[in-house]
């Protein structure tokens, strides 16, 4: 670290290196395909699944590059309740006959109306399309094939795959860019805020940017490579994460560089200082949220993984950015960034003596440890208990935020045509036991339609209709009882696998709860391990960690308690809880990192509560500044209309101001008071420490 500080402080070579950077920087943006996923985000089961066989079987069958746009017709004064007419039956059926002429089996496409005459539908097969741009076409098509000199009453929806694609992608359309705008801005108003200076600023935020850029042109042309799904959702999030982190790193750095400035006047010496002091802790930081990344790629989700080698990339870049360019940009720009509050060593007596916000926070802390103690977690308790009646897992019409077309016409059909068309379930049995197989599905509650399908490789395709909800529980259950019926019947049926929409959703749930299972203590293991690599202690990490983790189950509950009551989600999307877990620890504890080197840093000349009060002092400010701007990052999430990502801005927002303002501030000191030098074990007591 002090030879990297010595080369990026240097007359000479603090330009030269960031020349070279933006070379770099330069011929990556140039050599490097720049174009985004324009795919919609996948439902990613497991290739050992029956859903993924099933598809990847169904894939050699006539007809699999097939889905179906489902267009539902009512009345727009009562849909669902007002009958239609003879006028509006005529008219709906020349629609649906238009509508067949773009359809691949037009033939097919028949209007179809409900027992009460409320509703008609139309199915129309149509070819499969994965890319986004080609969906929002498919759907723009139909939509105005459907309503083109439809009666102003008369009101066409289109719902069923091609509906929910469509909504999806309507979804992240330019969310790139308003991510980034939003982020920017966000980053903008607190720095300013922050800084006090009209300046400074712009110097953190554009290297943050630019290795926001750099980050998303490498995950890009990476996931081309290996084809990764790195789709909207990914890059996303990708994008927060670097501006979060990467300003939090710069946060403490230009902190503790302001901090020399008031000692030294030598602006080139106060960042070798600066670099040489914090840069352990941001490299320390920076490497624990990366290894917490990385543990992804044991999940069994592809989406997991995914995000786990993309904002692991974003992480080792905006670190990078932080540690070897920002702090060259500073010193070549020198003291004049801070105008008008220029720091001068003369001002280093007043500062010292002045009294802080934090001073006095510490003092009361360590005045009453037991009281501040009990006190944070009885909120931390307290917060958790939102938890009670907590669900994981959300229907299909409840992903997507705003009510779109594709749920409004969903929840009609299912109140309108109980039979289920939303709901597409494919049962590949061997063709030797495939009136077995119907039979048994036929007897099973929840099936209430059986159709034969097409043969291909000793395989026959049976396609059912649930009676439930797309992605509801009820659907899931009849699907557990028809694999289960299946692998008991022995013989050739004992071969039959259930695929489908529903199918997928189900092996998707059960195999993110065993990734929770798999990688939450995995993460546990990753951050105890640097922990006590960096702080040398047993003790330490093990209330650090207890500490982030009960900022998660308090973050999580008071998530539940507003989703439940105030945004009215009926669960948490099932990547929520892991995603959440994953942001709030990693990222969470960096915050006592921060604190804790410095802790370890003053320990030596002030003993361990005099150290750690003298940590909470110095770094109080910086670290409470970082927190609501990593806070405020996150609340971006939530300008896209999907759940998942609204719930995990939320929960994350949530848990960094807690754990900034109440874990951090309170409960790790208090209890590194009330431990003392035992908080430290087994490192011994510093030879210049004073109690």
């Amino acid at each position: 670290m002090r030879l990297l500080a010595r080369i990026e402080t240097g007359r000479v070579s603090a330009i030269v290196v960031l020349v070279i950077a933006l070379a770099a920087v330069g011929a990556l943006f140039a050599l490097l395909p720049s174009g985004g996923s324009s795919a919609v985000p996948a439902s990613g089961a497991p290739a050992s699944s029956q859903s993924a066989k099933v598809t990847a079987l169904l894939k050699k069958f006539p007809g699999a590059d097939q889905t179906a746009a489902l267009v539902i017709f009512s009345r727009t004064d009562k849909p669902g309740s007002s009958t239609l007419s003879a006028a509006d039956k005529t008219a709906i059926a020349e629609r649906v006959a238009d509508l067949a002429a773009e359809s691949t089996t037009p033939q097919a496409v028949r209007p179809q109306f409900s027992d009460d005459e409320t509703t008609a539908l139309a199915v129309v097969p149509i070819t499969k399309e994965t890319d986004a741009e080609k969906i929002a076409e498919q759907a723009k098509d139909i939509r105005a094939t459907s309503r083109d000199s439809l009666p102003s009453d008369l009101q066409a929806q289109l719902t069923g795959p091609l509906g929910f694609q469509s909504d999806t992608a309507n979804a992240f359309a330019g969310a790139d860019v308003r991510l980034l705008l939003i982020t920017a801005g966000i980053v903008a108003l607190l720095l300013i805020i922050t800084y006090r200076s009209p300046v400074l600023w712009l110097v953190p935020l554009t290297v943050v940017a630019i290795a926001d850029g750099l980050a998303r042109i490498v995950v890009n042309a990476i996931a081309a490579r290996f084809d990764i799904a790195a789709d909207a959702s990914i890059l996303g999030i990708l994008s927060v994460l670097v501006f979060g982190a990467g300003t939090n790193y710069a946060l403490l750095l230009i902190a503790r560089y302001r901090d020399e400035l008031l000692s030294q006047p030598d602006r080139r010496q106060a960042m070798r200082t600066a670099v040489t002091s914090a840069g352990p802790a941001i490299l320390a930081s920076g490497s624990t949220v990366i290894l917490s990344l990385l543990t992804l790629l044991f999940a069994q989700i592809a989406g997991n993984r995914a995000l786990g080698i993309a904002c692991a990339i974003g992480i080792a870049i905006a670190l990078l950015f932080a540690l070897l360019v920002l702090p060259a940009a500073l010193v070549v720009f020198g003291r004049g960034l801070f105008w008008p509050f220029v720091p001068r060593v003369r001002e280093k007596s007043a500062h010292a003596a002045r009294p802080t916000v934090w001073s006095r926070i510490g003092n009361g802390v360590v005045k009453r440890p037991v009281v501040v103690a009990i006190a944070a977690v009885a909120v931390v308790g307290i917060l958790s208990s939102g938890l009670i009646g907590a669900k994981i897992g959300l229907s299909q019409t409840d992903q997507l935020i705003g009510n779109p077309e594709s749920v409004q016409g969903e929840k009609l059909l299912s109140k309108t045509f109980p039979g289920g068309f939303g709901s597409q379930t494919s049962v590949l049995a061997p063709t030797a036991a495939v009136d077995e197989a119907t039979t048994i599905a036929e007897k099973t509650t929840g099936v209430s339609a059986v159709r034969a399908g097409a043969s291909s490789g000793g395989r026959t395709e049976l396609q059912l209709t649930l009676s439930g909800e797309p992605q509801s529980q009820r659907n899931f259950d009849t699907i557990s009882e028809l694999r289960q019926r299946y692998s008991s019947g022995g013989g050739a049926v004992s071969e039959t696998m259930v695929g489908g929409t529903d199918a997928t959703a189900l092996d998707v749930n059960t195999a993110s709860a065993e990734d929770r299972a798999l990688l939450i203590p995995l993460i546990l293991a990753v951050v105890f391990v640097v922990l006590t690599l960096l702080l040398r202690s047993l003790v330490a990490p093990l209330l650090l960690i207890a500490s982030v983790v009960a900022t998660f189950f308090a973050a999580l509950g008071a998530g539940n308690w507003l989703f439940q009551n105030v945004f009215g989600f009926a669960a948490f999307d099932t990547a929520v809880v892991l995603y959440a877990f994953l942001f709030l620890v990693a990222l969470g504890v960096d915050y006592n990192i921060f604190l804790s080197t410095r802790a370890r840093e003053e320990r030596a000349l002030l003993g361990a509560r005099g150290g750690m009060l003298e940590a909470l002092t110095r770094t109080g400010g910086v670290i409470t500044s970082a927190g609501v701007l990593l806070a405020a990052v996150f609340v971006v999430l939530g300008v896209l209309p999907v759940v998942a990502l609204a719930q995990i801005g939320t929960i994350v927002c949530i848990g960094v101001l807690l754990d900034t303002l109440v874990v951090r501030t309170l409960l790790v000191p208090a209890l590194a008071f009330l431990f003392g030098e035992r908080f430290w074990w087994p490192s011994r007591v510093p030879v210049n420490a004073r109690s």
